[in-house]
């Protein structure tokens, strides 16, 4: 039983051990140019992309509200997503017209 106990143990310290030593390396912060962040698989991203094609269609200032993301990485994605989709409604509009 000791032998068991023990191989458990030894088990889930190197589980936690790999855990900790992969996430630890992830940076929370991101710029308008990392394209991590811009892809199709990020929800925050593709969030902040909508909300702001949706503010600049209704002309509203562009002010990203971020604060409904719980992690930096996300309200980060969700800010660069939402500055994109900004600027790309409002220079779609200015070239038709």
């Amino acid at each position: 039983m000791d032998r068991i106990n023990a191989f458990a143990l030894a088990v889930a310290v190197a589980l936690g051990t790999v855990a900790l030593v992969g996430s630890s390396g992830r940076d929370a912060r991101l710029t308008p140019n990392d394209d991590a962040a811009q892809t199709a698989t990020d929800g925050a991203f593709r969030d902040g992309l909508f909300v702001g094609r949706l503010a600049a269609s209704r002309g509203q200032a562009s002010q990203p509200l971020i604060g409904r993301w719980s992690s930096e990485r996300d309200r980060a994605s969700f800010a660069v997503g939402y500055e994109r989709g900004y600027r790309e409604f409002q220079s779609a509009g200015t070239e038709s017209r």
